[in-house]
């Protein structure tokens, strides 16, 4: 096979709000960390294991600024995007490096908003943002699908 790929498909709960940070020229980019969990059972002494692993999402212009109104910290999302690793210089001389995942698509798939019904109605259930795609995210079709009971989970936060 000649070709590439780099893909990345995660279904998680963010661990803190989406950061905003604006540049010159009007286009803007957010970061968020996004948790995924791993269960299993430990064969030797029949206990449930939760391993959870830590994943830094960057989105950028527009897709940023829709993942900030409505995402908040523990809201479920499915991204899809890249992996890109950087690097940079820190103030006190040290190479710092990080890996980070280039959100190209989302779907949010629970919000507080949603749960807690404090949106009130403008939150969207599911929203969905691509590079083609723009504007405000479109509401579920299915009104069932809003009425969502809390999740009932072991998250680290």
């Amino acid at each position: 096979m000649n070709g590439t790929l780099n893909k990345v498909m995660l279904i998680g709960h963010l661990g803190d709000d989406v950061k905003l940070h604006y540049f010159e020229g009007g286009n803007c980019i957010g970061r968020f960390p996004l948790a995924t969990n791993e269960v299993y059972i430990n064969k030797q002494t029949n206990e449930k294991i939760t391993s959870t692993e830590w994943h830094n999402l960057v989105v950028r212009n527009k897709a940023a600024e829709i993942c900030e109104k409505y995402l908040t910290k523990g809201d479920k999302i499915y991204i899809e995007g890249r992996i890109k690793s950087r690097q940079w210089q820190a103030e006190d001389g040290s190479t710092k490096y990080t890996t980070e995942i280039q959100v190209t698509e989302f779907t949010f798939l629970t919000t507080k908003k949603d749960i807690e019904g404090n949106g009130g109605g403008n939150a969207p259930a599911k929203s969905n943002y691509g590079n083609t795609q723009g504007g405000e995210p479109a509401r579920d079709a299915n009104p069932a699908s809003q009425n969502v009971p809390a999740p009932d989970d072991d998250l680290p936060f």
